[in-house]
């Protein structure tokens, strides 16, 4: 490619561009008002561009939940960033799923506390919704051919070019000399940024409101970052470069609409290019969720507010008529009206086709069975675990569960979502659910328990799950337990000596000092108030050492339990298989014996490029996903509104369980996949990466074979 003739002074760009027109500067404001705290309240995720501790500038889309912005002041706000530091400038692009208008921020950070950064607000205003209507960014995604990459370069990355073929939108982060930061959105169609070759961009510059502080920043420092959207994914391309701006004819020939070249583009010389995962896209649902009508002030009108504000510190005649105008009945819908007509006019004559102003979701958003819950009390029980008790948040109503089930947890920690799976340790039916949790050694989950949470905490529950149970019987069981193994048997041993027709309960408990057994003067209590009906032997493995058979024979034969007794295990795997081993033989049926494991949920194996997942019903297509590196099949399937079966998320339940139909998964372990179902073809969506394309079928894998009721 010849060298392309490219713009280097204020005047040169303004030649091509135009110059800044000072009504639109008077848009800007200098701190937070009723309608921006408005906007921050409902947006779900936003473009944000910084500059690391090394001052590699860097853009990611952050959030994850309406409002997760918080506003301290009219210039102080404050937001989690898992990833990364900020240093100095930072600026903001926030998106309202369904809305084309964005309001920007530019400030500074002026402290961090752990992933929480808080900001200086410095500018605030509404950008026009040209560059959402132009990538048509709450649209259905529309499929396009991938580009051939001539060359080597940061562009020819596992999946990159493949994103680019498919992304309408970006946000751009330049820098001014002074190190002030800007980051704008562009979109365009088919796709917001060309391919030249293996490591250049090319974006066009269409005609727009003229702040061109992208422009600007660009002959100041051509340092540069931006990150990529594809509707209806979860991924995020993040880029960074060098850039300059070009008003090459050759060049912008090649981005014209309909015989209608930009007036300019901008040229990027990528220095890196990755698809990743993004966490905030994910958790938003900006393809599912769209904001209602009326939830949020016309941003049109906000602008104008902002805009009439300004003029009134001036004190002109138009200040004046604006003021009066504002309040004339119907003004805002009228408004409205007209900034679409001329919304539609302008692109129109730029070449656009089939301009759309509405949204339309991509797909409704799946079911989310969550229950808030709001922490009662924290209840020490030996020095590495604790009990919440949990009740409703707003109106009381009993958890209703069978004793041994465990229910999901979920908690923001450090700006994410984790879930892990406890069982609960009292006995259905109260509208108090006590759930016991043992911290682990470098466990996210545990350790924000033990550390963090207090009483008038809350968070959600989903459940109960899982098929370890006992139904209230006349017949005796017998219970092994080791551990943190012990909390469901906690709530079997509570439900059945409230059921004056149950029989002889029996539990083996293993630990490893005294000081580690979990509710131990509780079980103490019980067998004294119940010695005919309960007894509890406990094996503390630093004086005894580990449990073996022999053991487990000599515990039994002093028992003597019944032939028909029944046999609940729960622990770490070497404890079971010894247990189970005695128990085959002695003669016990398999029928009779119920196991429950527990394992460390590890993470998945990464894939190092986005694959397709297809997920059917039977024989029916339900929908179609990407997931994208560091992405697990099930995160990949919430995320689209996928009708995913899941409860614990760290494989150790099996509720995620489906049919490989095609294609070929990792999954990471342990996990509580017995060798005949991975034979048979079955997978944890939970703990499972593609490594290739895969169709999933959630219809049979909701009984697999070798399953225990």
């Amino acid at each position: 490619m010849s060298t392309p003739h490219r713009l280097a002074t204020v005047a040169e760009v303004e030649a091509a561009v135009g110059q800044r027109p000072s009504m639109v500067m008077l848009k800007q404001i200098g701190a937070l008002d009723e309608g921006c705290r408005s906007v921050l309240a409902r947006c779900p995720l936003a473009g944000f561009g910084y500059r690391d501790a090394g001052g590699v500038s860097r853009t990611t889309f952050i959030g994850g939940t309406p409002g997760f912005v918080r506003v301290h002041s009219p210039t102080r706000i404050s937001f989690a960033l898992p990833e990364g530091e900020a240093h100095g400038p930072v600026s903001f692009v926030f998106l309202l799923p369904g809305i084309g208008e964005t309001l920007r921020l530019n400030g500074s950070v002026v402290e961090r506390k752990g992933v929480e950064t808080f900001i200086d607000v410095q500018e605030a205003y509404v950008h026009c919704a040209q560059a959402v209507i132009r990538s048509r960014l709450w649209q259905q995604p529309v499929a396009e051919a991938t580009p051939v990459i001539v060359g080597d370069g940061p562009l020819g990355g596992p999946g990159v070019v493949e994103f680019l073929a498919a992304a309408p939108f970006l946000v751009l982060s330049t820098w001014d000399k002074s190190g002030g930061g800007d980051t704008s959105p562009r979109g365009d169609q088919p796709t917001v940024a060309r391919v030249l070759d293996g490591r250049t961009l090319l974006i066009a510059d269409r005609r727009g409101n003229k702040r061109t502080d992208s422009l600007h920043n660009l002959l100041q420092d051509d340092r540069l970052s931006f990150a990529a959207l594809v509707p209806g994914r979860t991924g995020v391309l993040h880029g960074r470069g060098r850039g300059s701006i070009t008003d090459d004819p050759a060049l912008l020939e090649t981005v014209a609409l309909r015989g209608t070249p930009p007036h300019a583009a901008l040229l990027i010389e990528v220095e890196h290019a990755e698809v990743a995962a993004n966490d905030a896209v994910a958790r938003s649902r900006v393809w599912s969720a769209h904001v209602a009508p009326g939830a949020v002030p016309d941003l049109m009108v906000l602008a104008g507010e902002h805009l009439a504000a300004n003029m009134a510190a001036r004190r002109g005649v138009l200040a004046r008529v604006l003021k009066v105008v504002g309040r004339i009945p119907g003004f805002e819908r009228a408004f409205r009206a007209v900034m679409n007509r001329a919304y539609r006019s302008g692109l129109l004559k730029e070449g656009y086709q089939d301009v759309e102003l509405g949204s339309r979701p991509a797909r409704p958003a799946a079911d989310k069975p969550l229950r808030e819950v709001r922490v009662v009390e924290v209840r020490r029980e030996t020095p590495s675990a604790v009990t919440l008790v949990l009740e409703d948040a707003e109106r009381p109503r009993p958890f209703d569960f069978r004793p041994g089930q465990f229910f999901t947890l979920v908690a923001d920690v450090d700006g994410r979502p984790l879930r892990r799976a406890y069982s609960a340790s009292s006995a259905p039916g109260s509208s108090r659910l006590e759930i016991t949790v043992k911290r682990v050694e470098g466990g996210r989950f545990s350790t924000h328990v033990h550390r963090n949470l207090r009483a008038g905490d809350r968070l959600s529950v989903r459940g109960p799950s899982g098929s370890f149970h006992v139904e209230p019987t006349s017949g005796e069981v017998v219970l092994v337990a080791a551990g943190s193994g012990v909390t469901p048997m906690m709530s079997v041993i509570r439900a059945l000596l409230a059921e004056p027709t149950s029989g002889r309960i029996a539990l083996l408990c293993s630990n490893r000092s005294e000081e580690e057994v979990i509710f131990a003067d509780e079980l103490l209590r019980l067998t004294r108030e119940h010695p005919e009906r309960l007894t509890v032997t406990h094996v503390l493995t630093r004086e005894r050492g580990r449990l073996d058979a022999a053991g487990v024979r000599g515990w039994l034969a002093d028992l003597r339990p019944s032939d028909d007794a029944r046999y609940y295990l729960c622990g770490p795997d070497g404890l079971m298989d010894t247990v189970g081993g005695v128990l085959v033989e002695l003669g016990v049926p398999d029928d009779r014996v119920h196991r429950e494991r527990y394992t460390s949920g590890a993470d998945a194996t990464a894939t190092t490029a986005p694959q397709k997942m297809v997920v059917a019903d039977g024989t029916r297509e339900v929908g179609s996903a990407v997931v994208e590196p560091g992405q697990t099949l099930l995160d990949a399937g919430l995320a689209a509104g996928l009708p995913m079966p899941y409860s614990c998320t760290v494989g150790n339940c099996g509720d995620c369980v489906v049919k490989l139909r095609g294609g070929r998964v990792a999954m990471s372990g342990p996990n509580c996949l017995t060798p005949r179902q991975e034979a048979d073809g079955y997978v944890l969506t939970c703990v499972g990466s593609p490594l290739t394309e895969v169709v999933l079928d959630i219809a049979a894998g909701a009984t697999p074979p070798g399953t225990t009721a």
